[in-house]
């Protein structure tokens, strides 16, 4: 059970249950433990995923070992153990699963996808910065009374209302210094959003040509959401079907059946949050710019855009198998 400050460890061989123990979270100093008492043994790890990231898993692939990384939520518990929790009872639950077999690892990208998925997630932190200090702004000047007018009131700022904001006048100076520090920071982060978004749709052209012209081939799927793609999700081309692909997106139905009673319970908890909000929204775009789509979503336009999204999922996977750019369809 690995943490920032210490690692809590429980051993087990096939014939017995070793102790658990608590060490500085160095995998060297677990290595050197290994050597000394279960020298020349096959030896199996396995950690949560968190806050900790792949680093110790690759270290212990390079010390030979077969390591681990699962899903928490992978962890069977009997009844019991739900009511109580603490890190050894975690180590010695993650110990007993892996001896029985029973824990598949998560997909592990490599380093270089790795650190450009920071650099996506980086671009997202900034966009929900983006909308809160532009909340802010708005609701200062609705605190103080100042309307905005009807043709500036959306989402896009255009430069000539942001000079419009730096031109209001306060009866005091001190309301007009907690705008202006307001608008500082907006500007800021706009120009960084910008900035990284060039960045981040520069290196998937020049790093993953291939692969993200095809994904803008796809409609609805721009330059951000191609990026989000290749960072998030690797290579789509690891899944086996679009089944596969959609469970792991989160555009699944979960259903719940009892004897002769079964209901669906929508899409399912379970999914890349990030990647299902993108696909929904690409979708909406799918729809302005495919007549395919368009008489699709016609049939109920209330319910209808998760399973359009499952359709731009279905094609954007197809598209990356076959290497064959999407071509528009026409409506007869």
């Amino acid at each position: 059970d690995i943490h920032k400050r210490s690692w809590k460890v429980h051993c087990a061989t096939d014939l017995f249950t070793g102790k658990t123990f608590a060490m500085p979270p160095k995998p060297e100093l677990l290595k050197d433990y290994v050597d000394r008492h279960y020298w020349g043994l096959e030896v199996s790890t396995a950690y949560e995923a968190g806050c900790c990231g792949y680093y110790s898993h690759r270290v212990f692939v390079g010390y030979g070992w077969r390591s681990l990384v699962v899903n928490p939520a992978d962890i069977h518990r009997k009844g019991k153990e739900k009511y109580t929790k603490t890190d050894k009872i975690d180590a010695q639950l993650i110990a007993r699963e892996l001896k029985d077999n029973r824990l598949e690892s998560i997909h592990i990208p490599d380093i270089e996808r790795e650190q450009l998925r920071s650099l996506f997630r980086r671009r997202n932190d900034l966009v929900k910065d983006y909308r809160r200090i532009k909340s802010h702004i708005k609701m200062q000047l609705l605190y103080f009374g100042i309307s905005i007018p009807e043709r500036f009131d959306n989402d896009h700022w255009s430069h000539k209302f942001r000079n419009r904001l730096d031109g209001i006048v306060f009866e005091y100076p001190t309301a007009r210094e907690t705008l202006s520090s307001r608008l500082r920071s907006f500007r800021f982060i706009d120009q960084e959003l910008r900035d990284i978004s060039t960045k981040i749709r520069a290196y998937c052209r020049k790093h993953y040509k291939k692969d993200y012209y095809l994904l803008r081939s796809v409609p609805g799927i721009g330059g951000i959401v191609a990026c989000g793609i290749i960072s998030e999700l690797g290579d789509l081309r690891r899944f086996r079907s679009i089944k596969h692909l959609a469970g792991y997106v989160g555009i699944a139905p979960g259903i719940h059946q009892s004897g002769d009673n079964q209901r669906h319970t929508g899409i399912t908890m379970r999914a890349h949050r990030l990647m299902r909000s993108y696909f929904i929204e690409a979708s909406w775009q799918a729809i302005r710019t495919d007549p395919v789509m368009q008489v699709y979503y016609r049939k109920n336009v209330k319910t209808i855009i998760i399973e359009v999204a499952r359709k731009l999922l279905s094609r954007t996977l197809a598209v990356i198998k076959t290497e064959t750019p999407y071509t528009i369809g026409v409506v007869e």
